[in-house]
């Protein structure tokens, strides 16, 4: 079980409330997940993702364990603490202002 926080904005087009729950089989990775959440709400495609490139839109950041993913290879894979749901994965949008 992998727990998965998305932004505000997103929870409201794909029409949860709260953190995902995904079921992932092999190994836990940026890229599982992220495929794993647009499988289960298509709607998301595109918004954390580009659809061609598949690359992480530019202010979208991965976080998990502390830690920033954003940057990291998306088939490297994520500490234990994720793959067993004790500790989510976010995906947090930028804020901006002055």
């Amino acid at each position: 079980m992998i727990r998965v926080v998305i932004p505000a904005h997103l929870r409201t087009l794909a029409k949860v409330n709260s953190e995902v729950i995904l079921e992932l089989n092999g190994q836990v990775t940026q890229r599982s997940i992220l495929d794993a959440l647009e499988t289960k709400y298509p709607v998301l495609r595109g918004t954390i993702r580009d659809h061609v490139t598949l690359q992480r839109r530019p202010f979208i950041r991965f976080f998990a364990c502390k830690e920033d993913f954003s940057l990291e290879s998306p088939d490297l894979p994520l500490p234990d603490a994720i793959a067993s749901g004790k500790e989510p994965f976010m995906i947090i949008g930028a804020i901006a202002g002055g």
